[in-house]
């Protein structure tokens, strides 16, 4: 793992809405979003939820936030104008946007640094930077999920059915395999359960069939592949392929295991009292982070309610509602691909 610095010497620091959903928000159910390939930021520019991302470190008189998701530092800049008490570490793999968070955030160079990394690696990162953080503690860790628009813009990423393009899908374009090499090497049962975990029920078996016999190597030969796969009669509102691009991006980048890890990292580096933020856009990572908040808020107890805790459970977190918070609906007036975030925060427990 190697990581990229961008700071000066300290002053005074998804899957985000479907293709189709951008095109055709207005005419759609706000009830379907959470379902489908979702961009957490348009262009790098405007963070979903900010406000309440930045309300969420108001109690804090120093110390640093671990923004696990740069992309383009939207997040990090709101945090860093709101508090000038604060410091931001930020984690991407993706080149691209650790170039633009560095131009975005310049203007409070020495209040922050850029790795080279993937948030799953989040405790690393800060055991290989304790020289930067000092005695500050890291009271937050912010893990904003999805795919940038800005990605899934860039035709050549392969990201997006919009345009004829390499079937990649990496994050990193420098390493791991591209989604025409995971294809080439899935079994059909495999890639079924795959698309299955993704929404794609009734025709995942005939999808899986067909794109593993076409063997595409382009966006295109993939959407063709699905849409054989599917009759017209039984296709959803939006593009036919979709889901089967969600899964692909899902696999190739080992985003549901990367998400463990990185909740796990989270709150192993979090200072008693620290928080953590976590803003999804599908259903299948929103469960991952409800379910892990639970566990941790119940400390893994599993006895009765009747009888109450008889194992010694320590809770580890105090998780701040059952239910995900959503974004407002004039933010969903103004930014349309807010309408699928899912918000949650939990605080670590004291020592």
């Amino acid at each position: 793992m190697t990581f990229t610095v961008s700071y000066r010497p300290r002053s005074m620091r998804s899957l985000a809405i479907a293709e189709e959903d951008r095109a055709t928000f207005s005419a759609r159910s706000s009830s379907e979003g959470i379902e489908r390939l979702q961009v957490s930021r348009d262009d790098y520019h405007t963070p979903v939820m900010e406000n309440e991302t930045v309300t969420s470190f108001a109690s804090f008189e120093q110390g640093v936030v671990i923004d696990a998701t740069l992309g383009g530092g939207g997040h990090a800049l709101a945090l860093l104008r709101a508090y000038p008490q604060l410091r931001v570490l930020g984690i991407d793999r993706d080149p691209e946007a650790r170039a633009r968070a560095s131009q975005t955030l310049a203007p409070f160079a020495g209040r922050f640094m850029i790795a080279a990394a993937t948030f799953s690696d989040v405790a690393g990162v800060v055991a290989a930077h304790r020289d930067w953080i000092g005695s500050d503690d890291v009271i937050g860790v912010l893990m904003d999920l999805g795919v940038s628009s800005h990605q899934l813009d860039a035709g050549e990423r392969g990201f997006s059915f919009r345009s004829d393009a390499p079937l990649d899908m990496r994050m990193d374009p420098t390493s791991g395999r591209t989604a025409a090499q995971y294809i080439a090497q899935a079994e059909v049962h495999d890639f079924t359960r795959l698309l299955r975990a993704n929404g794609e029920d009734r025709f995942a078996g005939a999808i899986a069939r067909s794109v593993i016999n076409s063997l595409p190597t382009t966006t295109a030969e993939l959407s063709a592949a699905v849409e054989r796969a599917v009759p017209m009669a039984a296709r959803r509102k939006g593009h036919v392929a979709t889901r089967v691009f969600q899964a692909l991006r899902i696999a190739v980048n080992d985003e549901v295991a990367q998400l463990e890890a990185g909740l796990a990292g989270a709150l192993e580096v979090l200072a008693p009292a620290g928080v953590l933020v976590v803003i999804a856009y599908h259903s299948g990572e929103d469960r991952v982070v409800k379910s892990t908040f639970n566990n941790w808020a119940t400390g893994g107890c599993h006895c009765s309610h009747e009888l109450g805790c008889v194992c010694g459970a320590i809770p580890l977190v105090v998780v701040e509602r059952a239910s995900a918070r959503l974004a407002s609906t004039t933010e969903i007036s103004q930014n349309p691909r807010a309408r699928s975030a899912r918000f949650r925060i939990a605080r670590k427990v004291s020592a």
